[in-house]
Order: structure tokens, then C-alpha cells, then sequence
């Protein structure tokens, strides 16, 4: 074979993988099908035993990890709960409407990133009615505030579980033509008692969970976790 017939095999077979890759690439936004997200709609100020408290100073924000939220996602949430009997619960979420651009930002990364100290990480479940989804527990701490935490994360209309789950979901959207949104939940509470913290924050989250609309408890707690 001559190099110049070589060289155009190569050629027509680069342009074919490149035809290929064009017409596989993800152009439908799951965001843009089914009800709009709008967390600030979407999450009642009040539901169950819990109020939200309008005046609270208890989260820590550092401007320069909100900046990079900020530009990590399209919308957050970060409100203050307490209940009847005065315990307060801190919710943050965090939307992107493309997975692919939004990488998550979770409590190993901005908790440290505001001189918190991360320990004792483990998974855990929320048990719902229908559903028992996959979370991650941490206990941080700064000084003499010990901040127990639970979270999880979605992309699409699915929660995500542990090792190469999150990557295995994008590479089966991207297949199917889809460009997957995303968020994540965290849920923490300032209590020296850890089990005691994740037993309040898995009530605040079931129950949150049960005041949506049916039409939003998806995009929360995903449909592919059903019992």
C-alpha cells in the first residue's frame, strides 16, 4: 500500500470517528423536561415540626467557597430550620442544570476549605416511605463547634451511590443523548452527639421530602431507589 492510500484511509476513517462523535454528543438538557427547579418554590418554609428561621448567623459563609458555588451552579438554597423544641437544622442545596459543567461541591471540599477538620466518614440511608436513598455522614468540627453532617447527590433523576456510580451515570446519559442536571443536599446540625445529629437530620429530611409537591420529589430523591 502506497503512503498515499494509507494516508487517506486514515484520513476518511478520522473523519468518520470524528462524524461519530459529533452525532453521539449529549444536546438534550434534562433541565429544560418536566417542572422548572426553582428552590426557593420548591422548598416550603415551613413543613411538619420545622420553621424556618429568617434572622440566624449559624451557617458559615466564606465569600471566596460562595464565589465558587456560585459559579459551579445556577441556583442555591441555604436556610435555618429550628423545630418546637428548638433544634435547628441547617439545609444548603446546590443546583446545576449541566452535570457535565458542574462539578459537585461537597462537605470533603468546602468544609475544609473554611478550616473545618473532617471525621469519621461513612455511608448511610435515609428511609422514606417508597424510597431509601444512598447518603454520606461526617462529623466536622472548628474549635468547639462539632457540625455533624448528611448528604447526597443527584445527577438526573437519579441519587447517586458510592464508588464509579456518578461516572457510569454520565457516560449512560451522554449515550442516550441527554445532558444531565444535578444537585446536592447537605444537611447538618451543631451537636456534640453524632448519632443523636443524624437521627434529627434524617426526621428533617423525610419529612422535608414529604412537603414537596409529587412532581418536584423526584428531583430530590430520584426514581430509581424505589422499595
Amino acid at each position: 500500500m502506497n503512503v498515499w492510500l494509507r494516508n487517506s484511509i486514515l484520513l476518511a476513517l478520522m473523519l468518520a470517528a470524528s462524524g461519530l462523535a459529533f452525532a453521539l454528543r449529549p444536546t438534550q438538557k434534562m433541565a429544560d423536561q418536566g417542572p422548572k427547579v426553582d428552590l426557593e418554590r420548591m422548598i416550603p418554609s415551613e413543613f411538619a415540626e420545622w420553621r424556618e428561621e429568617k434572622q440566624n448567623a449559624t451557617l458559615i459563609v466564606d465569600p471566596q467557597q460562595q464565589a465558587t458555588i456560585d459559579r459551579l451552579y445556577s441556583q442555591t438554597l441555604s436556610r435555618t430550620y429550628m423545630n418546637d423544641h428548638g433544634y435547628r437544622i441547617m439545609l444548603s442545596i446546590a443546583y446545576g442544570t449541566d452535570q457535565r459543567e458542574s462539578q459537585v461541591h461537597t462537605p470533603e471540599v468546602c468544609y475544609p476549605a473554611q478550616g473545618f477538620t473532617l471525621h469519621n466518614k461513612e455511608p448511610g440511608s435515609l428511609a422514606l416511605d417508597h424510597y431509601s436513598i444512598p447518603v454520606v455522614r461526617v462529623v466536622s468540627s472548628l474549635g468547639q463547634r462539632i457540625e455533624p453532617v448528611t448528604y447526597w447527590t443527584t445527577i438526573g433523576d437519579q441519587v447517586i451511590k458510592r464508588g464509579i456510580h456518578k461516572r457510569t451515570l454520565e457516560l449512560a446519559y451522554g449515550l442516550a443523548g441527554q445532558i444531565p442536571d444535578g444537585m446536592i443536599v447537605r444537611v447538618s446540625s451543631i451537636d456534640p452527639e453524632a448519632t443523636h445529629a443524624y437521627e434529627m437530620q434524617g426526621r428533617f429530611a423525610a419529612q422535608m421530602l414529604a412537603a414537596l409537591a409529587p412532581e418536584y420529589r423526584q428531583r430530590f430523591a430520584g426514581t430509581a431507589q424505589a422499595n
